[in-house]
């Protein structure tokens, strides 16, 4: 079945845009207002969004970020809190399970994802947050697990499995139990985030971190983001044969020939995916 171009997809909940050439995607958490908290609505789409992109081979790199000077504060109090308190069990579950597609799809998809993150980046937005690949801050950004200031787990979307690896055990430990927020400055020197930005060119910068990654080898990109999540649950045998697998099928695509016939006639490569 013949896919449409990704930039022809319509949204409701949140805003998309693409590069002229198609390559890299903007998916922008739009409610300014409120700083961009998620819905059921929002949260489906978002989940829609990136299962999608798993087939939209025009897309290269995704930038995820959100409007107004905010990522996100997490789920609408009055818009999910407060019906959540009204469900069944069987309902929780749904919820609770539709919520974690979204980190699911996230990691599914081959493209890597640029989050750009300024001001508020607090409970479910910090999840987006986390599920991404890469991350740029501004000095301003705050990161909260927010989950215990309203008695629940900080086991949320996948955040007891994902972000002691990015951070560290002990690191992950503390801002799951307490909720309390994670400067920007602490969040570069544990690795959350990639680098600092100033506000004023956070998105420029995030677009052409995108870019850079659009213009690369995107087949092996996508093996790349594969290996780093398979390998999580991997021994030291099992993990080398599968790179040495995932490498040997790089090495036989055409980027790869083009990479050696550009660097053998010192000019840039133009990798094309195939």
């Amino acid at each position: 079945m013949q896919k449409r171009p990704f930039k022809d997809r319509t949204a409701e909940h949140v805003l998309f845009e693409t590069s002229d050439d198609g390559r890299v995607a903007t998916v922008r958490l739009n409610r300014p207002d409120r700083k961009n908290p998620l819905t059921f609505d929002s949260y489906a789409e978002l989940r829609d969004l990136f299962r999608d992109l798993v087939y939209a081979s025009d897309v290269r790199s995704v930038v995820l970020t959100g409007a107004g000077g905010n990522f996100s504060s997490g789920g609408d109090v009055f818009e999910i809190i407060e019906p959540l308190t009204r469900m069944a069990m069987p309902e929780l579950l749904a919820f609770t399970r539709m919520t974690g597609d979204v980190v699911k799809a996230m990691r599914a998809c081959p493209q890597p994802i640029v989050a750009a993150i300024d001001g508020v980046c607090a409970g479910a937005g910090a999840i987006l947050a986390m599920a991404s690949d890469l991350r740029l801050a501004t000095p301003r950004a705050r990161t909260a697990f927010l989950f215990t200031r309203v008695g629940l787990a900080g086991a949320d979307m996948g955040a007891c499995g994902i972000l002691p690896r990015i951070i560290g055990q002990g690191r992950a430990a503390e801002l799951l139990f307490t909720g309390r927020a994670m400067s920007a400055e602490e969040g570069a020197a544990w690795g959350f985030h990639n680098r600092l930005v100033p506000p004023e060119s956070l998105e420029e910068e995030a677009l052409a971190l995108a870019r850079s990654l659009a213009d690369g080898p995107c087949f092996a990109h996508g093996m790349t983001k594969t290996m780093l999540n398979q390998e999580w649950a991997m021994g030291i045998d099992a993990l080398i044969e599968s790179e040495a697998q995932a490498q040997a099928i790089c090495m036989a695509t055409n980027d790869f020939r083009r990479a050696f016939e550009a660097f053998a006639a010192k000019t840039t490569p133009v990798f094309k995916g195939d």
